[in-house]
């Protein structure tokens, strides 16, 4: 998910004078609508000066635990990157009591924030795109048929839904990864893996693996869908009605960050009804509210984790996922290099 890492560099205009400032780290995905509807009204609305730092999670996370005086002041991770980011110390504790929206949101969500010190701002999910021209899926299980033999991408594991398409095999083979150390779904990946034609780890790669014929379908987050109808408007977005694997992107402050009183602002800020809104439009963002409060329109729902698609959503044990990932990777390329 995202784009290159780019360095901090100012971004809005505001009166802001030398202590109502905030260096945001953020997504690479989308960067002018962030700009645009996120940070330029935040700056504008409390006369703060916001530089910003966009990329992937990953290499972000990197960065910042590298060099913990990066001046960057609040990051916007996802969920497994918040989690590793926690454990490594990186983040302040979050007085929820300087959030006055942390009521918005829902007791799974709030844990979260507990458990990670990082409070999420919108949640996704995955899914299965495919052309209907060449072939037809109902489940995650058609995937392994033998009629997408080398048609088919799936999300690399380092990725964002990496881990997600660990649970989905271990579901295939009818085993819980976390039952077995991901034993059953290493052998349902070992066998899916005449059908994959890539692991990838930007969504950007599919727009013109579809257009070329290259792939028939691909595993892939609700966040990308709009982006890769643009260019292919006859794919279909299908999430089974087995379920589906959330992630959570999350907002946390860092622990050298001098600017805590703007970050509190920032972070209530997110999670108000009004930008939420604003943000679920697929001409935003197209995130999907964590505010239960948000009601959105259908046309708004389209594609995104919200309504019965979030009530059939299951959570990722992301604690158990990191404890594993060093090795899981290794056993990962193994079978997809060989």
């Amino acid at each position: 998910m995202g784009a290159a890492l780019t360095g901090i560099v100012g971004s809005t205009t505001s009166s802001a004078d030398a202590s109502s400032n905030l260096t945001v780290s953020t997504f690479g995905m989308s960067t002018k609508q962030m700009q645009k509807d996120v940070l330029n009204p935040f700056a504008k609305a409390f006369g703060v000066k916001v530089k910003t730092q966009f990329g992937d999670s990953s290499t972000r996370l990197t960065q910042i635990e590298h060099n913990t005086n990066s001046g960057v002041d609040v990051v916007e991770l996802a969920q497994n990157n918040a989690m590793t980011g926690q454990q490594k110390k990186l983040f302040k504790k979050i007085d929820t009591s300087k959030i006055k929206n942390y009521k918005y949101l829902s007791t799974a969500q709030k844990k979260i924030v507990k458990q990670t010190n990082s409070v999420p701002y919108t949640i996704n999910s995955v899914g299965i795109i495919y052309n209907p021209k060449k072939v037809k899926i109902n489940s995650w299980n058609d995937l392994w048929s033998k009629k997408l033999r080398n048609k088919i991408a799936i999300p690399d594991i380092t990725t964002t839904f990496g881990p997600a398409m660990l649970y989905i095999a271990g579901d295939h083979a009818g085993k819980s990864v976390t039952s077995d150390n991901a034993s059953a779904a290493f052998k349902a990946i070992k066998e899916l893996k005449p059908n994959v034609v890539k692991t990838y780890t930007q969504s950007s790669d599919l727009t013109n693996m579809f257009k070329t014929g290259e792939i028939d379908a691909a595993v892939v987050g609700d966040y990308s869908v709009a982006m890769i109808k643009e260019s292919n408007p006859n794919v279909k977005y299908l999430v089974p009605k087995s379920g589906t694997y959330a992630n959570y992107d999350t907002v946390s402050i860092l622990k050298n960050s001098k600017n805590s009183a703007a970050a509190y602002k920032y972070i209530n800020y997110r999670l108000s009804a009004k930008l939420q809104k604003k943000v679920a439009s697929a001409k935003s963002l197209n995130n999907a509210p964590v505010n239960s409060s948000v009601k959105l329109s259908a046309e708004d729902a389209k594609n995104k984790t919200y309504g019965s698609i979030a009530k059939r959503a299951k959570t990722i044990d992301f604690s158990y996922v990191n404890s594993h990932l060093s090795k899981w990777i290794a056993k990962w390329n193994n079978i997809m290099n060989n």
